[in-house]
């Protein structure tokens, strides 16, 4: 028996570090300290050796890779996404790839936090770590998300409960606002619930700024929300010590989407006129925000990138998977730790059915089992080592606790990449 402390949990962008393991036979037969979700990533997974699969049928490795390499190169208009949930290093040999058989590439952002990275681009980002927020936050917003439901221990870890430098006592010291369609969980145990209408956050958010600046607004509510409540928000903000903004989905996948983002980003640039605030996506995928990083790096862009002309070009809602499929241009598909067929569209979904796929995926998806070309991988974080980004950019290098028996998304990648050359 082994006890493996300090592992990085993947399941959620909180990536948290304190996780310990109990393992019998390389296999984890108790997980400590973890959420729910957590447990289940560590107990639900197999590491034990499985075959790569063509067409349903049992290959050898280099038989697998012979016939990926083989429709990829044939292709005219291929398609890479998914990358959330894999590792940096494999993350880069995905652009490389993409560049070289002039492939689309993006990330599950497109379909979660896009967005974000759009009002970033237009009006730049005021954020902070989530370090800085356990020691330093006073007053938390928390804007169309719902952390206890899908990043349960972020109150715990890093925002509202733990005790900090300037926050002796903790859950005391601070203030918890949520600003929802609805009463959430998190909304349950706010300070403060601001529920407006759905699809008027940007209504709200401008009107929030215009109060900022002193303005008289004439309307008695903007989006549900009666004036006086807003007014009461704006004084909240304005008389902190340090505040955050965390939004989520009900921004970014809602009416307005980025315009929606822009305006927090643009809310917390005034409010650094009166105090010390930030804002901060809550990114979902264990990795998604390394993804950003390393597409930006490489390529400039986060997401949504096409390598058709030899050089990358940037254009959500032209190049990004959904778009791609359900237009049914792209002629084939390689997926990386990912599962479109879940959770994409019927229109692309169809579409995926209609072409040969990849997939290089540690557990078995409803994609990988309509696969082409099936490779079962070890899972980063637990039978692979690797770097992934919190979400809040601070990258974190993640153990291996159990001996690895099947190849690395990287080693599948470089392994395509170099069959891709050789056709």
């Amino acid at each position: 028996m082994k006890i493996e402390k300090n592992v990085i949990c993947t399941f959620c962008g909180c990536l948290c570090d304190d996780i310990t393991l109990t393992i019998e036979n390389n296999n984890i037969t108790k997980v400590e300290k973890a959420c729910a979700n957590g447990r289940g990533l560590f107990e639900g997974y197999d590491p034990h050796f499985r075959a790569p699969r063509v067409n349903g049928k049992e290959v050898t490795f280099p038989e697998a890779i012979k016939e990926a390499s083989n429709i990829l190169s044939s292709a005219r208009y291929p398609l890479i996404y998914g990358l959330s949930s894999t590792s940096v290093e494999a993350q880069r040999i995905s652009v490389q790839l993409a560049e070289t058989i002039g492939a689309s590439i993006d990330s599950t952002s497109s379909v979660c936090h896009g967005p974000t990275g759009l009002a970033m681009q237009s009006v730049g980002e005021s954020t902070c770590t989530l370090g800085e927020i356990k020691n330093r936050a006073d007053l938390l917003v928390f804007w169309g998300c719902n952390p206890l439901v899908s990043h349960s221990r972020h109150f715990a870890r890093y925002s509202a409960m733990p005790k900090g430098r300037f926050i002796s006592e903790g859950r005391k010291d601070r203030k918890v606002v949520v600003v929802d369609v609805r009463r959430s969980e998190t909304a349950k145990s706010a300070d403060l619930f601001i529920q407006i209408r759905q699809g008027y956050d940007y209504e709200v958010l401008l009107a929030i700024k215009a109060l900022l600046k002193g303005k008289v607004l004439s309307a008695t509510e903007v989006g549900g929300v009666p004036t006086e409540l807003l007014q009461q928000f704006v004084h909240t903000m304005k008389s902190c010590r340090y505040g955050v903004i965390f939004f989520g989905m009900g921004l970014t996948m809602t009416k307005g989407r980025d315009l929606n983002v822009r305006e927090v980003f643009s809310l917390v640039r005034e409010l650094n006129n009166y105090t010390r605030f930030s804002a901060m996506p809550m990114r979902g995928h264990g990795n998604v925000t390394g993804a950003d990083q390393v597409m930006s790096w490489l390529c400039g862009y986060p997401f949504a990138i096409n390598f058709s002309k030899g050089y990358p070009r940037y254009g959500p809602g032209e190049f990004t998977a959904v778009d791609l499929l359900s237009g049914r241009e792209a002629d084939a598909l390689l997926v990386i730790a990912s599962d479109p067929v879940a959770h994409f569209p019927a229109e692309a979904v169809r579409h995926i059915e209609n072409i040969p796929s990849i997939v290089i995926d540690p557990v078995e998806s409803l994609t990988a089992k309509i696969a082409t070309v099936y490779f079962p991988t070890a899972m980063y974080g637990v039978d692979c080592e690797g770097t992934a980004y919190r979400m809040d950019s601070v990258p974190l290098r993640l153990k291996a606790p159990l001996e690895r028996q099947r190849k690395s998304d990287e080693e599948v990648l470089e392994a395509i990449f170099e069959g891709v050359k050789e056709c």
